[in-house]
């Protein structure tokens, strides 16, 4: 998601007491019992090589593109894994 420089300082400006959070529960004593710490995985740097084509389309596809060819690959080692 792509968010301007100007609407980005807008919403740091708005005060706590000016957001609504009544859709949001407490968190209680049962929440932090079950809580786990996840710790997210490290990325590693690589050197790849791509068909033009397909790196252009990530490309086209804006800021982040990096993250996306990752999440595609993801996405396919998860369904790799669950056919067994």
């Amino acid at each position: 998601m792509n968010i301007s420089r100007k609407r980005l300082e807008e919403i740091q400006n708005i005060p706590d007491s000016d957001i609504d959070t009544s859709d949001i529960p407490e968190l209680d004593d049962n929440f932090w019992q079950t809580a786990k710490m996840v710790t997210p995985m490290a990325k590693k740097a690589v050197s790849i090589r791509l068909d033009g084509d397909v790196l252009d389309w990530f490309k086209s596809q804006g800021k982040g593109y990096q993250s996306m060819i990752n999440s595609v690959l993801r996405t396919y080692v998860n369904h790799q894994q669950n056919k067994t």
